[in-house]
């Protein structure tokens, strides 16, 4: 009897006792909004609680001993969002904010297209003397060296980044039209292996661009081959968008194969009016080679027009030897005539015509310039500025680059909206701006960026999802959160989860919205009304607090991690 009485009373004795222990402790709660936790579920009414810089709860209410609360009631909670193609590259050295990322809920930043490391002696003299309206220091020659610099300057959102084969590239062989030699390559792999190392995400390419559009496949298979060793991916911007966007599809699946780890397409689109009808079989051709057993992933912008430079609109040959033997041959009668005589055709052979593919220079816009002499064109199409000097677009074009002294920042309306808006339903499709981290104060006033670098994510929610119902909420939050995680490796982040770091986004879907026009760029999105980053407030309130909250974000190959190292298998890249 009296051993029954135990059992019965000592239930109740631990319910007593449990019920009287204080709530666990945490340093933020916030309440009453609604969960998106990443994973693409259904949202849920829940809170996340969070103590130094990782996320303790998430889940249903519960009580917490909390040093501040924050009522996120009608408000979305979820994930900080990644851009997975930005160029903060320089930005982030000047102003470390990445302001017109931060208030769209950006907490990490991916760059590297071509990265800022390995520099060669003559590549810091180049990247000193060919800044234009951003200024700073070059110190460094590795990537690791780099991230350094950024971390000493302080920035707002997390910082990741690749190497870049164009940079590895012009480190061994310079700009010019050559190919490796055995030994060249040898040095080049070992550049991509230090930088790897370094932390780097894996190999990216630009392969439109002078000097990585003059490298063959396998050279690019050498170097994926080092990056999946080491645990990366390879992200190509492929050497083709439009006239041969199958074949430049099936090259990039082809490098993914044999490297043995995975393929990312960097800005996905189908350029030119009459590439807009591959939009299916493109589509069809990278769902093929994913369900074939090879990880292939993109990303891409929310807008129908493309932003880079007078460069994408003249042959290679021109540009072979860089920047400065590229201008002085447009100065040159005999050369200016050839480069004229090719701007001409539509569809020239191993190159394509961004110019007429936008459907000629009212399609494209003039963003920045170096030369203050220049910069009130600003704005302006290229062929209002044609019509101004009474010259043809393409030797404009040629001019332009000539007196600017580099090449040209521009837009180019090259893009379907119905294709933009087909692009995004797939699901392996994540999100980017493809621009810096801006801000509508100081030097970045003094050019025209593309909207994107405003609006790229404020938009997928205002336009795709709440506007035109392409997606719903939960998906969106899923592309830029988890999905980008996923194609990083990154295991702890990228999800609203116990023991992830703690970079939270709150939100009203209902009021989020995008506000930069290509009329009226500088001009911050709305709707985000507060930012963790590692646990600490990056915006509070709808207001950038300019705290340094941000870190570097390493990959999987870099030195510090206890399994960091290149040995990588088959089993490491499950698919995303």
């Amino acid at each position: 009897m009296v051993q029954a009485m135990r059992n019965l009373i000592a239930p109740l004795i631990l319910m007593f006792a449990a019920s009287a222990a204080p709530p666990p402790a945490a340093d933020l709660v916030i309440r009453g909004g609604v969960i998106y936790d990443g994973g693409g579920g259904a949202p849920y009414a829940g809170i996340v609680a969070t103590a130094g810089d990782r996320i303790v709860y998430v889940g249903r209410d519960r009580p917490f001993r909390a040093k501040a609360v924050i009522d996120a009631h009608g408000e979305a909670v979820a994930p900080g969002f990644v851009n997975m193609l930005s160029h903060v590259e320089e930005s982030a050295l000047v102003d470390g904010r990445a302001l017109s990322d931060l208030v769209q809920g950006v907490t990490l930043e991916v760059i590297g297209e071509e990265s800022m490391g390995p520099l060669s002696p003559a590549m810091r003299r180049q990247v000193a003397e060919r800044q234009s309206d951003l200024h700073y220091p070059v110190t460094w020659s590795t990537l690791d060296g780099y991230f350094a610099a950024v971390e000493r300057h302080g920035i707002g959102p997390n910082l990741a980044s690749f190497v870049g084969h164009p940079t590895v590239r012009a480190a061994v062989l310079g700009e010019d039209d050559v190919q490796p030699t055995p030994a060249q390559l040898d040095r080049m792999r070992a550049l991509v292996d230090a930088a790897m190392a370094d932390g780097a995400m894996g190999l990216t390419t630009a392969l439109i661009y002078a000097p990585a559009t003059y490298a063959k496949t396998p050279e690019l298979t050498a170097l994926a081959i080092e990056s999946a060793r080491c645990g990366g991916l390879y992200s190509a911007h492929m050497r083709s968008e439009g006239d041969h966007i199958a074949d430049a599809v099936a090259e990039t699946v082809a490098i993914a194969r044999a490297s043995g780890g995975p393929a990312h397409i960097y800005h996905l689109k189908l350029a030119g009016r009459d590439n807009w009808g591959k939009r299916d079989a493109v589509l069809a051709q990278i769902n093929a080679a994913r369900a074939g057993g090879v990880r292939v992933t993109a990303d891409m912008y929310t807008y129908a027009a493309a932003a880079t430079g007078l460069d994408a609109a003249m042959p290679p040959w021109v540009q072979d030897g860089g920047l400065e033997k590229w201008i002085a041959r447009l100065k040159d009668p005999a050369t200016r005539a050839r480069v004229l005589a090719e701007m001409a055709q539509a569809h020239p052979d191993g190159w394509e015509n961004y110019i007429l593919q936008a459907g000629g220079g009212s399609g494209v816009r003039l963003l920045a310039f170096k030369n203050p002499a220049l910069k009130p064109l600003t704005g302006k199409t290229l062929a209002e500025v044609a019509a101004m000097r009474g010259t043809s677009v393409a030797a404009t074009a040629i001019d332009l680059v000539a007196e600017d002294g580099s090449r040209v920042g521009v837009a180019y309306s090259l893009m379907s909206e119905d294709n933009v808006r087909r692009q995004l339903a797939e699901p392996f499709v994540a999100i980017d701006s493809d621009e810096g981290g801006l801000a509508p104060e100081s030097a970045f006033l003094k050019s025209s960026p593309h909207p994107r670098a405003y609006g790229s994510f404020a938009r997928l929610f205002a336009k795709y999802v709440r506007d035109e119902h392409v997606m719903t909420t939960q998906e969106a939050v899923r592309r830029v959160t988890a999905l980008p995680a996923d194609i990083l490796f990154l295991k702890d982040r990228g999800r609203l989860r116990a023991g992830n770091f703690a970079d939270v986004v709150i939100f009203d879907p209902a009021t989020i919205q995008d506000h930069a026009t290509f009329e009226a760029p500088h001009q911050l999105a709305t709707g985000v009304t507060d930012v963790l980053v590692n646990g600490r407030f990056a915006v509070r309130d709808g207001v950038a607090t300019g705290a340094p909250t941000g870190r570097i974000v390493r990959g999987r190959g870099w030195r510090g991690w206890p399994d960091g190292g290149c040995r990588r298998t088959a089993a490491d890249w499950p698919q995303a």
